[in-house]
């Protein structure tokens, strides 16, 4: 990400950190009692270098097991530490599950949710007759004829500012379920099928939802008028299964 030229003159500096990580070993991004999580992770690895507690604030909040390549964090602390040297010190402190590939300041109104403009997503379904073990942690094995071009179809109807309701799951908490997506785009790699989803914002669950449906499509249990009608009617027993964590990663946040 950019970042804009750090001004602020207050005693605590605005820390902002670009990090990747494979989910597997976790229950999400967000911390939670009795399980473990990267924001928990992260914030006991910075409590220990800057030597005072440290809440940090996420672009988004990742499910369990899934996983990230551009996750973006912010979090206020002094600043005893050059932000170029800080990816260092912080991975030498990290699990080699979690890595910080980028950090810069930012002024004190930088907010690393609030100010997110978007966010790409990428989906991996591993198409093949027998599972690719060295993606069985991030691909969904799905075998047998899927159609890419009835999906493309279908994706294609999801570009736009549309309510994307009847794709949000239960639990998500929003005063506007309207989002508009940039791009929905299929492509295949070798028995790998990607799904790219870049968009201005996302609800609950809504890429693995979206993901369910258009594989429906592509194995013909759906068409192309049947996710229109789950946008029409906004009812999500009407899409397809959500799709597992693990094969969900966010590819980058834009500011």
């Amino acid at each position: 990400m950019l970042c804009s030229k750090y001004t602020s003159m207050s005693e605590l500096v605005n820390y902002c950190l670009t990090l990747s990580y494979e989910g597997t070993a976790y229950s999400g991004f967000q911390i939670q009692e009795n399980a473990l999580t990267i924001q928990e992770v992260l914030e006991t690895c910075l409590e220990k270098l800057f030597g005072q507690p440290i809440r940090v604030t996420a672009a988004g909040r990742t499910d369990a097991g899934a996983h990230a390549r551009g996750q973006v964090i912010h979090y206020f602390a002094s600043p005893r530490i050059p932000v170029e040297r800080l990816p260092y010190a912080l991975n030498g402190l990290l699990p080699k599950d979690i890595v910080v590939t980028g950090s810069c300041l930012e002024k004190d109104s930088f907010d690393a949710r609030k100010n997110a403009l978007g966010k790409h997503y990428r989906y991996t379904v591993d198409n093949g007759k027998f599972p690719d073990v060295f993606w069985r942690r991030y691909a969904w094995h799905l075998p047998g004829h899927l159609d890419l071009e009835a999906m493309r179809s279908a994706a294609a109807l999801l570009v736009g500012e549309h309510d994307f309701k009847g794709f949000q799951a239960a639990g998500g908490c929003v005063e506007t379920t309207v989002r508009r997506l940039q791009e929905v785009s299929i492509r295949r790699e070798g028995q790998l099928i990607h799904f790219s989803l870049e968009g201005s914002g996302f609800l609950y669950k809504m890429v693995r939802n979206i993901v369910g449906t258009l594989v429906d499509v592509g194995r013909a249990c759906k068409g192309s008028g049947d996710v229109l009608e789950i946008m029409r009617s906004r009812d999500r027993k009407k899409a397809g299964v959500t799709a597992p964590a693990w094969g969900l990663c966010l590819e980058e946040v834009f500011y």
